[in-house]
């Protein structure tokens, strides 16, 4: 099994405003954000089932709704799980999840502290986690750094990870990204925490910190708690797979430790549908 649970679809009318001029700053004035229906099922080729994240952050720009992310995995829904995304600021929000993995059958909850403004250890915030952890919607986070200028940073350390676990011990939770650059951060909070993973997604391209990423997990003991993803359309599965399969080559000549080929393959192969009781 290849399974990637970090994946986007967007129209390009979804990704405007601050989202896209910073982007582009950060990127380069050509960057376009868009992942058509067409485009993700071709790159789901590359594997065997996928995550698809909606996104509510219209404040700065990106939003992509639940129901678009609800018709295209309509398509497909031996393999593709949509997860929804509901901004916490939003009034009754768990009344709108509540309603949205009714008339979408969404899986999960895509939040992000960094893009909707929102200290994730706020009591005001708890209604949605409960609602949550009540329909078995494992919650993703990003919860790491980003080039949105306006962001909150302040909200983005993985520790506060912590905070949510030990009000909500029972609610599956994933760290997106290692949680970069605060990955020892990250490891400590899975370590610390039965049902809180990470994933990799977007580190193919640091190969430093993928580096640092892998073996910072292996020493705390919790390299079977690390979810495949791609961040697609970012990234896609064969450039992940082949950025971890050569993640060696940076240390190559130097006694620093090395990866070891079996755990490389087991993040690969992990089966994070049957962890996150989506099968």
């Amino acid at each position: 099994m290849i399974f990637d649970c970090h994946t986007h679809l967007a129209d390009p009318l979804h990704v405007g405003g601050e989202f896209l001029s910073d982007a582009r700053r950060a990127w380069g004035d050509d960057y376009q954000m868009g992942c058509s229906p067409e485009q993700h099922a071709t790159a789901l080729k590359q594997c065997d089932g996928a995550i698809v994240l909606a996104f509510d952050a219209e404040n700065i720009g990106f939003s992509v709704p639940n129901s678009f992310v609800a018709q295209y995995i309509k398509q497909d829904p031996s393999r593709l799980f949509g997860f929804a995304s509901v901004n916490p600021n939003r009034q009754s929000a768990q009344k709108i999840l509540e309603e949205t993995c009714r008339d979408f059958g969404l899986r999960g909850l895509k939040l992000a502290p960094i893009y909707q403004d929102f200290d994730p250890r706020d009591k005001i915030c708890y209604p949605l986690y409960a609602k949550a952890e009540e329909l078995k919607m494992p919650i993703m986070w990003h919860q790491g750094t980003s080039f949105v200028q306006n962001g909150p940073l302040e909200f983005c350390n993985p520790v506060y990870m912590d905070t949510v676990a030990r009000a909500f011990p029972d609610m599956t939770m994933i760290i997106a990204h290692l949680g970069h650059p605060w990955i020892s951060e990250t490891a400590c909070v899975i370590r610390k925490q039965r049902k809180v993973y990470a994933d990799i997604s977007a580190l193919c391209t640091r190969p430093w910190q993928m580096y640092n990423a892998s073996i910072t997990a292996l020493e705390y003991g919790v390299g079977d708690k690390l979810l495949f993803g791609t961040d697609f359309p970012f990234f896609d599965c064969n450039k992940t797979i082949d950025s971890l399969r050569r993640v060696n080559e940076i240390v190559e000549g130097t006694k620093l430790p090395r990866v070891s080929e079996k755990v490389i393959e087991e993040i690969i192969h992990r089966d994070t549908p049957g962890i996150l009781g989506l099968a």
